[in-house]
């Protein structure tokens, strides 16, 4: 976790008059909240990589899984870093999220027992892990885990529109 609050920033550019900064606790709500999140990662060749796929929010980090054999996996063992973005696919209301950080492999199996149930307290028992060779285990291969701590967030908000930057000291 990082070892302090962000330090956070409006930037007044880019918001309407009176518009104020976002606190780090609503992100983190919408970051928990969020049934889909984009991640972006880089191909070896330098080209982008975006997919869609499931978070999970817990002790100030997000947290996704991914098979062994997958475009990302491989993208992630030459290039961690990452962004993360989910939100409100509309132009009024909502908070559209960022999150930059470096991408750290989970395979401490109490820890992901927490993850695994975290995820079915989240999406359902349709999305159930069972936890066994550093990952998830289930008839698709294994399935890797991994943490990203933030080291930079964005958080756009629509309504009033506003742009805020959180920045972490501990990642």
């Amino acid at each position: 976790m990082p070892s302090t609050e962000p330090t956070t920033e409006l930037d007044p550019r880019y918001g309407e008059p009176g518009a104020v900064a976002t606190p780090w606790a609503t992100a983190e709500q919408h970051l928990a909240a969020a049934e889909v999140a984009w991640l972006s990662t880089v191909r070896p060749d330098a080209r982008p990589h975006v997919t869609p796929l499931l978070t999970v929010w817990l002790d100030g980090a997000l947290h996704f899984c991914t098979g062994e054999h997958e475009r990302k996996a491989h993208n992630l063992a030459d290039n961690p870093h990452v962004a993360v973005t989910t939100g409100a696919n509309a132009l009024h209301g909502g908070l559209d999220l960022v999150v930059e950080g470096t991408a750290t492999r989970v395979t401490d199996p109490t820890r992901l027992h927490v993850l695994a149930d975290a995820w079915e307290k989240k999406y359902g028992s349709e999305w159930h892990f069972e936890v066994h060779d550093g990952g998830f285990g289930g008839g698709q291969g294994l399935g890797l885990v991994f943490r990203i701590e933030p080291a930079t967030a964005f958080g756009f908000g629509k309504g009033p529109y506003s742009q805020t930057r959180w920045r972490f000291t501990g990642a």
